[in-house]
């Protein structure tokens, strides 16, 4: 059974950096993607970032390049979410997700799909 555990949240003010965890068990096929998510109140869920297969490949959405790094860390088996320049709208409920290789790749393109498993969530609050 795989089973992601976030943490790492907190308020920070704008231009700040938060560093997100999520602890990863149960390794299988069906973590080969591994990404993050966030959702804001009364807002739909948006793909932030993911991770195919040992850093092979990873996907950031236009709204977090160059400001966000997604990472993994084998040993510790644990994916990380560098956030740098933060702004008030990256403000959210983070989750962590993982999911087979279609989550995150398709045809050679990284991409980020539908995820089987999913974290509880740790709230990120970005002030101006």
């Amino acid at each position: 059974q795989v089973q992601l555990v976030e943490s790492g949240g907190g308020s920070v003010q704008a231009g700040g950096s938060l560093r997100l965890s999520c602890a990863v068990s149960g390794y299988t096929s069906l973590t080969r993607c591994l990404g993050w998510f966030r959702q804001a109140p009364g807002k739909g869920r948006e793909g932030v970032a993911a991770l195919y297969a040992d850093n092979y490949g990873m996907y950031y959405a236009d709204s977090v390049k160059g400001r966000f790094t997604i990472s993994q860390d084998n040993a510790k088996k644990t994916l990380y979410l560098q956030m740098n320049s933060l702004k008030p709208e990256d403000s959210a409920m983070y989750y962590c997700a993982a999911g087979g290789p279609s989550s995150c790749l398709t045809r050679g393109h990284m991409y980020l799909g539908e995820f089987d498993y999913w974290g509880q969530g740790t709230q990120v609050t970005v002030s101006s």
